[in-house]
């Protein structure tokens, strides 16, 4: 403000900072803050191994190891970086992720997703249908329907992706009862892969596979009767193969998941 009155009055900087009641000292100060980018870092690397720590157990430990910091810059910062405690997840979660992490994923099996859509029979009888998904790739892993579901179901079902595609260092879930099932837990924690859970009530935190269950919906589930449960899972695999090797996807510049796997080097298994 003091450089605007200057310029458009041409008086000088003692003039105008009387006339405005300011402070020369205050109109000349230059910000001597230094860089925060280590502290971050170090504030970062310690939350990614503490997860359950707040800022004021991220100070305690920053000052034992000699940052000269007092608990509202560590505050200031923790907010800054959205690493605040979200809600928490059930006990023995031991491969569950607590934080938002808005890491877009670089390669093959780095992140899947996966959830459950809901059919029926032309009979009437309830379908549940286990859908999994490569965040990066597009590949669609497995649509696989049943009558119901258990958390060793779906660990059944991962373990026979994985023994043809590879492992992945994470999947993206809801809070759904198979999902947060003790099996499910133990099979991640000896596989060392990540069980990523959604917030309740936001669907957008696993926004890659509630658009790939709104394609699967609207061109496979909504057109077609399905007589029986042989019948469902010929139609929908028909659907699954033909989304990976023929459907262009605009997201990965209208190519195929298979071609854009067979870019990258990946190995496919349709």
């Amino acid at each position: 403000m003091v450089n605007e009155v200057r310029e458009s009055w041409k008086v000088s900087a003692r003039r105008t900072c009387f006339a405005l009641k300011v402070g020369r000292s205050l109109y000349a100060y230059k910000a001597r803050r230094d860089d925060q980018a280590a502290l971050k870092k170090r504030i970062k690397e310690i939350t990614e191994t503490r997860v359950r720590y707040g800022y004021r157990r991220v100070h305690v430990l920053l000052r034992r190891e000699g940052w000269a910091v007092n608990p509202k810059r560590i505050y200031r910062l923790y907010k800054e970086m959205d690493l605040q405690l979200r809600n928490k997840v059930p006990k023995r979660r031991v491969k569950a992720r607590l934080r938002d992490d808005p890491t877009v994923a670089t390669c093959v099996n780095q992140t899947w997703a996966m959830d459950f859509v809901h059919d029926q029979l032309a009979t009437g009888r309830k379908l549940r249908i286990l859908t999994v998904v490569d965040t990066f790739s597009r590949f669609s892993q497995v649509i696989n329907p049943r009558f119901s579901y258990r958390g060793e179901d779906v660990v059944q079902a991962l373990e026979r992706i994985c023994s043809e595609v590879g492992y992945p260092k994470a999947i993206q879930v809801d809070q759904g009862s198979e999902f947060i099932s003790r099996d499910l837990d133990l099979w991640a924690y000896q596989k060392d892969v990540i069980l990523d859970f959604s917030r309740p009530g936001k669907p957008t935190d696993n926004a890659f596979i509630e658009s790939f269950n709104g394609k699967f919906r609207v061109e496979c589930l909504n057109l077609h009767w399905f007589m029986s449960l042989d019948d469902a899972r010929a139609k929908m695999e028909a659907w699954r193969r033909d989304y990976n090797e023929v459907r262009p996807h605009s997201a990965i510049g209208h190519r195929t998941p298979i071609e854009l796997m067979k870019c990258s080097g990946d190995a496919v298994s349709a």
